[in-house]
Parts: C-alpha cells; structure tokens; sequence
C-alpha cells in the first residue's frame, strides 16, 4: 500500500503499480503522472463516485479495481482505456451500466455486490472475456448477446433473480465453471437430515484457514473426547460465489463419498448467530494440488513448479474425481469450482474434495447439460494433470482422447462422468 503524499512528492515516478486506500473522495489528478508506466491501479476501500472525463490518458492501464467504493453508475470512461484487461468493482452501488463502459478488451470483470438490474446487450461485444462476476445483483435475464461472448469460461449469477438459464449459456464453447444458486431457477429438493450438535458442547482451538465464505477452525466436542475436527463459521454475507448458506446446503445434499470431505454435523442455531458446520479434520499429510488462477492465467490454476505427479498418483485423482463428481450429479448438484486449488491430496494420490461456495442444486431430470459444463471443467483438470506427469505410449493417447472429448465445444459430444468414470477404470497403468 503506498501513500497519496508519496505520489505527490514524487516518489512513486515511474511506477507500475499503485494501491491506494485513505477514504479518497476525489480521484487524485497526480496519477496522471505516471500515465506512461502504470498498468495496475487499486483505489478499492476509497469514498469515491465518479472517475475524470480524461481517465483515458492511463493508457498503459491494465488492471484497475475500485471495489468497495460509491460508485452507482459504471464510468463511460472505462472504455477509453485501450489496454485495460481486468476490471473490478465489487460492492459498490451500482445499478446502470452503459454500454460505452463495457470496454471490449476485458478478460475479466468483477460486478459482484452491486444493484444490477440488467445488462447491455453490447457485453456481446467483449469477445475476450473469459472470467464474468455479477453475484449478488438484481438481474432478471441475460441478454442473448451474451451468446457472443464465446471466450466466457467462467460465469457467476448466483443471488440474483433469474428465473431460468437461457438455452444460449450451453452453446459457450468455454463455459467451464458455472454458478447459479439463490435464483428461483429450480425447485430446492428435500435436503437430508444431518446430526446437530449444540455450541456449548464444542471448544474452539486454533484458525485453520479463512475463506470468502467463511473461517475454519480445530475444535473439539465434549462428546468426542479429545479427537479434533473442523468447524466452519460462515460469515453470513455475500460471497464472490453467491449465498454462504447455499453453500452449507449444497454440502449437506451431497452426501457420503469416500473422496469428499466428510460433513459431520451441523450447529444446532450456529455460533454467536452465524451458521456453522463441523467437519472431519483432514490429515496433515493431504496438501493442496494447485493454486488458485492468477491475474495473468485467469481462469486456470497454477501449480508448483517443482510438483510431479507419478502415473498412479494420476490415475487415482483422475479416477476420485470423476467418481465424486459423477456422485454429486446423481444428487443434482454442479460443483461449479471444480479446480486442482479445491483438490486435497496425499503422496498416495488419495483425494478429499470440497469447497462447496460455487455449488449449485438443480433438477437433474430435465437437465443433462449442467453436467457436461462440468465436464469441460474436468477436462482442464485432465490437461493440467497431464502436463505434471511424464507418461507416454498407449496411457497418453488414450488419456488424449478423453480430454479432446471432455473439452469438445460441442457439448453434445462430451461424455457424463459415469461414462468417463468406465473409461479410467479400463485404462492399464505401465
């Protein structure tokens, strides 16, 4: 985080990135000092409302956030950035989006937590966009348009008011990673009772981890003795992903698989307010197979340049999850996040699966086509997996096929994971 009175003084000349965050009520005009050199600006966490008529002149401008802000109409000007490739503006206010700010070079843009009530139809314009955010709106529909944007690979709509996914969203050749959950979309199912233990019953120890959704801690039950578990508080608001509590009944739909992570139980009225669920506590020996996607890969994981995967270890994550997933559909669930960042494994290649914040419920009787959207996802899956393992011969060609079959743009032509679940198991290791 750098300091206004340093750009002002001049210490900041020639800078390529610059975040800035002191309740600003006005842009400040000496960014235009560096309009030779920056590339990334972050003025999120600020008070402001509006942009210069002149924010063009940030020519070398790539990446500008200005999430959290007053924002209540998207800038005209965004589209005078000839370079800008990733925009974000979370948790503003806004509630009209003309059709000039739609800049259409973007990959990536983020519109989560805002009042959206629709979108343009020039965002068909936005040929390179890969990655589209717009959680937590009031969208009613889609403009067909949008069937333009065939570069899209990742799409969130979730706690919308969206009554249907229109048929064009299974006609993006890309479409990867889907969700769509607090839209009366489709009929919630009947969820499965799970056990409930009261508050006052469990001992927090230390933080695990902390999520968009949520912290998760060790804990303990009175009534486990001094065996450990996981307990996730969720934090009740809006995710990048949709509703906390969609995810909370999404995992508890899902059920029993050996390479999910287990749910245990559910806190009886949460803890201080806020939902939460105990879970088994995964060993130390499971470790995170990929990171997270960067600002430059977008919407693929990256991954350790050291990790190499042998051909068992392979075949068992291949094998986990498309079992798990083809478990999950059979319970009318899309993951929608179906990532390396999400898999945990073992040096055995033993997986345990979870993150349920993109999932998503939906009426697997009258839909088949949500599934093989996850299929494409299981492709890259597939592709990624392939390059950290050095196999060759009849495992590689074979493997190939799949993943051409998985990653087909023609969704008719990919396979549901029960079929890719036979494959793998007839497929010999050497």
């Amino acid at each position: 985080m750098q300091k206004l009175s340093e750009l002002r003084d001049g210490k900041l000349a020639g800078t390529r990135f610059l975040k800035l965050s002191e309740g600003l009520e006005e842009f400040p005009r000496e960014i235009f000092d560096l309009s030779d050199t920056l590339e990334y600006l972050d003025l999120s966490s600020n008070l402001l409302s509006t942009l210069p008529e002149d924010f063009g002149r940030l020519s070398k401008l790539k990446i500008f956030f200005a999430s959290d802000n007053r924002f209540s109409i998207l800038p005209k000007v965004l589209g005078d950035c000839p370079d800008l490739d990733i925009l974000g503006f979370k948790a503003n206010f806004i509630s009209e989006i003309p059709a000039v700010s739609l800049n259409i070079n973007l990959r990536w843009l983020i519109l989560t937590n805002n009042q959206i009530p629709s979108l343009p139809d020039e965002i068909g314009n936005c040929k390179r966009l890969e990655k589209l955010m717009l959680a937590g709106n009031a969208l009613k529909s889609l403009p067909e348009r949008m069937k333009d944007c065939r570069s899209l690979s990742l799409l969130r709509i979730s706690a919308n008011q969206l009554t249907e996914l229109p048929g064009w969203i299974y006609e993006l050749p890309q479409l990867a990673w889907l969700a769509f959950s607090g839209n009366p979309i489709f009929s919630q199912p009947p969820i499965r009772s799970i056990s409930l233990v009261h508050a006052n019953s469990i001992r927090l120890g230390t933080v695990l981890g902390e999520g968009a959704s949520g912290t998760i801690y060790e804990a303990y039950i009175d009534s486990n003795g001094s065996d450990a578990v996981a307990l996730k508080i969720f934090k009740g608001d809006l995710t990048s992903d949709g509703y906390p509590e969609d995810e909370m009944q999404t995992f508890i739909a899902a059920g029993f698989h050996p390479s999910l992570v287990r749910l245990l139980a559910k806190v009886n009225e949460g803890i201080d307010g806020r939902q939460a669920i105990i879970m088994e506590l995964i060993p130390a020996s499971f470790y995170n197979l990929g990171r997270p996607p960067s600002l430059k890969t977008c919407t693929r994981d990256v991954f350790d340049e050291k990790l190499k995967l042998t051909s068992v270890q392979m075949m068992s994550i291949l094998k986990s999850m498309a079992s798990v997933s083809a478990h999950l559909h059979a319970n009318g669930i899309s993951h929608g996040d179906l990532y390396a960042h999400n898999i945990l494994i073992n040096n055995k290649g033993e997986v345990r699966f979870g993150d349920f914040g993109a999932a998503s419920l939906y009426d697997n009787r009258i839909n088949s086509f949500i599934e093989k959207i996850e299929v494409k996802a299981y492709g890259f899956l597939l592709e990624d997996l392939i390059g950290l393992t050095g196999i060759e011969g009849n495992l590689l060609r074979e493997l190939l096929k799949l993943k051409g079959q998985c990653l087909s743009s023609d969704i008719q032509n990919r396979p549901v994971f029960k079929k890719i679940v036979e494959k793998l198991n007839n497929l010999k290791i050497y």
